[in-house]
């Protein structure tokens, strides 16, 4: 299988600009059916706590994710703003599209980022998932920007057979060093691909750097972007994470029971 994270420079509260662009971008690589597509956070209108203008009310977001499925044939994992009418807060959510464009399940972050008052705004999510593709079968555990910071959240994915992590981001450049090294540390601790997908530009409160990075089991570098626009395309192997978990037997070795 291999995997297109998008970096994208994404325009403030202008859904269909995003949408061209993301079409736009992935309209010159070669994705094969059973691919796997990954967009920034908020890709559709950007980090912002205006969730009354970015909230996907009426399903534009939704539509386009699943008529990209279906026309690359491939997965998609789409972030979008959803609002429950049982909640005054809206959910950071990503939308797991399979290739026939049906949604396979829902993200909502768990960690809202409290430094950036998006907890004002943003109810956290209380469940961790993963799916599982089919050819090749994959198990995948989505994640959302500041939860990265986490570690005990990929150990439950870990613990769910998860072999590939995606962690989508809008990523400011005040902390970008921390971006890295913490992608880093999250492959090699987990003995898992994180593929970690951040966006470009800026909007009206902050500058990001872009750094889409992908990293193998072993906690290689397999692609990396800089500071513009582009695609990283990189092939996901589910061998190679057995192969490396069998030499290296860290994720057996752990001891859980102490405390």
């Amino acid at each position: 299988m291999r995997s297109h994270l998008l970096q994208t420079d994404i325009c403030w509260h202008d859904r269909q600009r995003n949408f061209d662009r993301v079409r736009a971008l992935l309209a010159p690589v070669n994705v094969a059916a059973g691919d796997l597509i990954l967009l920034p956070e908020m890709f559709d209108k950007g980090f912002s706590m205006d969730t009354q203008e970015t909230a996907d009310k009426d399903g534009q977001t939704l539509s386009f994710l699943t008529s990209l499925a279906r026309d690359f044939k491939s997965y998609v994992l789409g972030p979008r703003v959803v609002r429950a009418s049982h909640s005054a807060k809206a959910s950071n959510t990503i939308s797991i599209i399979s290739p026939e464009g049906t949604l396979i399940d829902e993200y909502q972050k768990i960690h809202p980022f409290t430094a950036g008052h998006e907890h004002e705004a943003f109810e956290g999510g209380s469940r961790v998932v993963t799916f599982n593709t089919t050819d090749p079968p994959l198990t995948i555990c989505p994640v959302i920007c500041y939860d990265l910071r986490f570690p005990e959240l990929f150990r439950i994915g870990l613990s769910r057979g998860a072999q590939v992590f995606t962690v989508h981001a809008n990523w400011l450049s005040t902390r970008h060093a921390h971006w890295r090294i913490l992608s880093l540390a999250r492959a090699i601790e987990n003995q898992a691909y994180v593929l970690a997908i951040n966006r470009v530009g800026s909007d009206p409160n902050a500058t990001y750097l872009g750094g889409t990075i992908a990293i193998g089991p072993r906690g290689d570098v397999i692609g990396e972007l800089g500071d513009q626009e582009g695609v990283l395309s990189v092939d996901i192997d589910a061998d190679e994470v057995r192969r490396w978990r069998e030499k290296f037997p860290a994720v057996r070795d752990r001891r859980l029971l102490l405390g």
